[in-house]
């Protein structure tokens, strides 16, 4: 032991051995997670932890449909302006969706940016059913595909990761996915990191609260099931390397990005510090894990916690997972201190809205430009104004005007109302307004007579 004297005088080294120490002996989590950060070009494994762990991935699995579909479109199956059509089967899907009705028809272009933005589900079944035909023609085609890859953990049942039996991954699996989109599909790859959609008159930011906030953010996918958790592959560039980041089983949509940023960051930092750490070899040789995917239903949805079946999450709280444990950000801080410009702690960077960009412009229908474009927004804008009559609405229609004064009241509100409405209003003013009235009169007079008041219309239900 003599021989480390003269490098424990070392402060810098002093406090890396200080904070190594501390993450052995510190208590881990309860929580089931599992997360991974490889090198884009080399799959060289920087950090791993249930890596290889089956996990159910719920919407990551579109990652692999926007792949398979890309691959057709560079093959010359189809192409981007392909015109697909919403079935049954596609608008009866779970939200996250897009809500189209069957017969309505989208671009394949357009179909991929609702369903990689939106996690549209209806999307992802539109896309399966356009390419193998059927939801199970495809799935059976991303099998094919994740074979191809050297996923042998993974296995499809659907395209859009909604709950069903045999729907599994795992962080290993997903990064060699996320290495073969930036490998195969250069020239799409711009799918995987738009940063928000407008339909419309409605704006859509990307799921992944990485893009627009996290410097050098460029993908990939958010996913939630009750099962799973939150579930995030992220990518970001820096300096001309880039970093490819799994996480698994988060415990919000925020966790996860800011679990995802803390990962990224720390890989961004370690090429000075590699001689610390033993080497993991390449993601593709990590050994699986034979066991069943670990099921977080209770802890994620059960009790109190109720959680929509959806990707879609409004959760902007800092978490456990931004303060300190594997990856957090104590560690961060105690890594990169003095090797790096400071930044933004993860959870600060990822607290506030995504900068600033323009939406890629989405609609029904055939490939559009130009005024053709501007008229389908149009178009699509006025349909989401129109208010849709629910049935209570229908049946207040076939009533009686004489039996509605709230209504009434409710129509006066409005500047637009016609005069012959305001007539009706003050004919048919509330009891307890009367004796207000009665008082503006002169003394002696007497009222006139409430059906004298009336319009002659009111006496008649309306048609």
């Amino acid at each position: 032991m003599h021989f480390l004297r003269p490098l424990l005088r070392h402060p810098s080294l002093n406090l890396i051995l200080l904070v190594a120490a501390l993450a052995l002996v510190a208590p881990r989590a309860v929580h089931a997670e599992a997360w991974l950060v490889v090198e884009a070009d080399t799959g060289k494994v920087l950090q791993a932890d249930n890596a290889t762990m089956p996990w159910y991935p719920a919407s990551v699995t579109k990652i692999m449909t926007a792949y398979v579909t890309l691959k057709a479109v560079k093959e010359g199956r189809l192409t981007l302006e392909s015109l697909l059509t919403v079935s049954p089967v596609a608008a009866s899907q779970s939200p996250s969706k897009m809500g189209f009705r069957p017969g309505m028809q989208v671009t394949v272009e357009n179909a991929l940016a609702m369903m990689m933005v939106k996690s549209a589900n209806d999307m992802a079944v539109v896309l399966a059913e356009g390419v193998g035909g059927s939801i199970d023609g495809f799935s059976a085609m991303m099998n094919q595909t994740a074979q191809k890859l050297g996923m042998t953990q993974t296995s499809y049942v659907n395209p859009n990761g909604l709950p069903a039996d045999g729907q599994i991954t795992s962080a290993r699996d997903l990064a060699i996915l996320a290495r073969a989109v930036i490998r195969d599909l250069p020239e799409y790859e711009y799918f995987y990191h738009i940063p928000a959609i407008r339909f419309g008159r409605r704006v859509t930011n990307n799921f992944n609260h990485l893009i627009g906030r996290y410097p050098g953010a460029d993908g990939f996918k958010t996913g939630f099931i009750c099962a799973s958790g939150y579930n995030l592959v992220g990518s970001a560039t820096r300096n001309g390397k880039r970093l490819i980041a799994v996480v698994l089983g988060s415990t919000s949509g925020h966790a996860r990005a800011v679990r995802a940023a803390q990962l990224l960051e720390r890989g961004f930092a370690s090429n000075g510090l590699a001689w610390l750490r033993p080497s993991l070899g390449t993601v593709d040789n990590l050994v699986p894990i034979d066991a069943s995917p670990p099921n977080l239903r209770d802890e994620m949805c059960g009790g109190k916690r109720k959680r929509p079946a959806s990707d879609e999450d409004e959760d902007s709280s800092v978490t456990s997972a931004s303060a300190g444990g594997p990856g957090g950000e104590n560690a961060v801080t105690f890594f990169t201190a003095g090797l790096q410009p400071p930044m933004a702690r993860p959870s600060e960077l990822l607290a506030t809205g995504p900068a600033a960009a323009e939406p890629m412009v989405v609609y029904t229908g055939p490939k559009k430009t130009g005024v053709a474009l501007i008229a389908a927004v149009a178009t699509d804008t006025e349909k989401q104004a129109t208010p849709r009559r629910g049935k209570k609405s229908r049946v207040a229609a076939k009533k009686p005007d004489t039996a509605a004064p709230k209504a009434e009241a409710k129509t006066a509100a409005k500047p637009d109302t016609k005069p012959v409405v305001v007539v009706v209003r003050h004919a048919s003013a509330k009891p307890t307004e009367k004796p207000a009235a009665a008082a503006e009169k002169p003394a002696g007079k007497p009222a006139k007579p409430k059906a004298a008041a009336k319009p002659k219309s009111d006496t008649k239900p309306a048609g």
